[in-house]
């Protein structure tokens, strides 16, 4: 008796402490969408701040779900697509254009008045990823792969007029995962997956210029540019790393654990923090300076919760919840709001 007491009083005196080390976490749930009748995996997000829409790719369902950004609501479904993956919000023409993978293997574009697609570009197989350049307002989309394939390109889109305009070929490997495209538009760094390196890209020759290998890692899908302080960060699976190069000359600075099946990463310049998404948790990091991190918290989310969307603005991040490999899931979108 004396000891389950002396339990008891343990376990309330623990629970002031719980309480207030979830209120120190540095992202709060506040809201929780849940998706019913939704199955496998959600990809991607796209954002048109302005009108205050976020956009996710449902493969399953082969919608884009429309949701409103400060409630949340699921405000309409874009239907029509093989296998939605990643997108960009066009905000001078108020269209979306979005990679379709699966059988479909193209480019598709959206009118976002009406919801339905206006136009669509077949290209080679294993349309996947994908990366917008504000600059020149050019979509690179990831192609011409395939299981057996030893190289694989980047086809080149001017969304203005929704046409090809060239390609970027001879990229090693199969496949590749997240692209990242610096604030000049002139670069894009992008993670070679069949070859495990960090590729960068020259956008004016269209060239491969440089690869940086992966320390003793594999299976790189989040990437992420802090262009100030000349650092690139990729987040691997197996196993699951955080890493950071110095872009000037393509070596580790650092190299942490983080969670694992990561999909996105998110900088937030504002609190030198960096997420990183994936199943079950996000990994939160912050930067004390170019060459240090600290690994601060896991801030609980959900079965491969590993997309999401970060909106420095509204200091909110939107985390979908899949659903692959587990017929009793859950799918949802949560809002997390920064502390």
């Amino acid at each position: 008796m004396r000891q389950s007491l002396k339990f008891c009083v343990m376990t309330l005196a623990l629970c002031p402490l719980t309480a207030r080390a979830q209120e120190k976490l540095p992202l709060k749930l506040i809201t929780t969408i849940p998706m019913p009748g939704f199955t496998g995996d959600f990809d991607h997000f796209g954002l048109d701040r302005k009108g205050n829409r976020l956009f996710l790719a449902s493969e399953d369902q082969k919608t884009v779900e429309v949701f409103d950004l400060q409630t949340g609501a699921r405000m309409h479904s874009i239907k029509g697509f093989g296998q939605p993956l990643t997108m960009t919000y066009l905000p001078a023409s108020n269209r979306l254009i979005v990679t379709d993978g699966g059988d479909t293997d193209a480019v598709e574009l959206v009118d976002c008045k009406d919801y339905e697609i206006i136009g669509t570009l077949k290209l080679g197989q294993g349309v996947d990823h994908s990366a917008y350049n504000p600059v020149n307002d050019y979509f690179y989309v990831e192609n011409g792969g395939g299981p057996a394939a030893k190289t694989h390109v980047l086809t080149i889109i001017d969304t203005e007029s929704f046409k090809q305009v060239g390609e970027i070929a001879g990229l090693p490997g199969n496949s590749n995962e997240g692209m990242v495209i610096d604030h000049e538009g002139k670069k894009l760094y992008v993670n070679l997956t069949g070859t495990d390196e960090v590729g960068v890209i020259d956008l004016h020759a269209r060239q491969l210029i440089a690869k940086w290998p992966l320390p003793d890692a594999h299976v790189a899908h989040a990437i992420a540019l802090d262009e100030t302080n000349h650092r690139l960060f990729t987040a691997t699976r197996r196993p699951a790393q955080f890493i950071v190069f110095n872009m000037d000359t393509g070596k580790v600075v650092t190299s942490l654990p983080c969670v694992g099946v990561n999909s996105d990463m998110w900088v937030d310049f504002a609190r030198k923090r960096i997420y990183v998404t994936g199943s079950e948790t996000a990994s939160v990091f912050e930067q004390r300076d170019a060459d240090h991190y600290e690994h601060v918290a896991e801030v609980p989310t959900a079965y491969r919760a590993k997309s999401s969307m970060f909106v420095p603005g509204l200091k909110r991040l939107y985390v979908a919840d899949s659903g692959k490999g587990k017929p009793d899931a859950n799918l949802a979108l949560q809002i997390f709001e920064v502390q």
